[in-house]
């Protein structure tokens, strides 16, 4: 069942919120020609453990469960990509996927990243990925139905000469990473069909997570069981916010320190 959050409980989910966004500034800096997609992976998990974060993707279920803190995928790879030995080279895009739960609340958020000098190609695709979800952002208040916002945001890709992945979809986030509803970043009939539709209203709290492709929108599962790359190998790019719908508009969660979140205790899940 979908469930809806009071204002207090998103007030909760804002402390998570901050540590993802600060997490994400972290591998902004960390993401660099010559170092590892291990070595990005250990500077978030120390982050984590220093703030005494709950990470939630390590050990989610699968046919292996998934054995990294975050999900680092670079240039074809969409999502999941298992960090490791593999070195960032001049010309990647790198997407950092990245969760973490604190007092019992989750959140979530993805940002890619270049490294170094990237191709027009590349960067085109990580501006365009970047407004498509902030096209819903500036939707949410104005429209009563989601497949409203995935039409428009499918179409501002499609116009730009890219595709959108529609085998994987953003989620409902709260006490669990993954709750109801799913959250498509296109439309379709059939998706409608199946529950890929919901109200917007004061309450509902999603990860919007729209994973945009240079050529098509077919993508495959490689052998270690989790990392999910475009079939053509043409690059992805993937940004995520978790959002909240209150009363007096939408509150990007995983976004960067505001004013307002200087009346809340969030020292011990920042590094100064």
């Amino acid at each position: 069942m979908l469930t809806y959050k009071s204002a207090e409980e998103i007030k909760s989910m804002r402390v998570a919120g901050l540590c993802v966004w600060h997490a994400l500034q972290i591998a902004r800096l960390n993401v660099r020609v010559g170092v590892t997609t291990g070595e990005v992976e250990f500077s978030i998990a120390k982050f984590y453990e220093d703030v005494g974060a709950i990470p939630l993707f390590k050990g989610v279920p699968g046919p292996v469960p998934f054995p990294a803190v975050n999900c680092i995928s670079v240039n074809e790879e969409v999502v999941h990509g298992i960090p490791g030995k593999r070195k960032i080279s001049e010309g990647d895009i790198v997407s950092v996927d990245t969760g973490c739960k604190i007092n019992g609340w989750c959140g979530d958020s993805a940002v890619t990243i270049p490294a170094g000098e990237i191709s027009d190609v590349k960067r085109r695709l990580l501006n365009v990925t970047e407004q498509v979800l902030q096209i819903a952002i500036d939707e949410m208040p104005k429209c009563k139905m989601w497949h409203e916002i995935g039409v428009k945001m499918a179409a501002f890709a499609h116009k730009n000469g890219f595709s959108v992945v529609e085998t994987l979809v953003g989620h409902g986030i709260g006490r669990k990473m993954h709750e109801l509803p799913q959250v498509p970043n296109f439309y379709c009939k059939d998706t409608i069909r199946s529950g890929g539709d919901f109200e917007i209203r004061p309450g509902l709290v999603i990860a919007v997570e729209p994973m945009v492709n240079a050529g098509t929108k077919q993508v495959r599962v490689l052998n270690d069981h989790w990392t999910i790359i475009t079939c053509d190998r043409r690059p992805s790019a993937h940004f995520e916010h978790t959002l909240a719908v209150t009363e007096t508009g939408i509150k990007v969660l995983t976004g960067p320190p505001q004013i307002e979140d200087e009346k809340m205790d969030i020292s011990p899940y920042i590094l100064q």
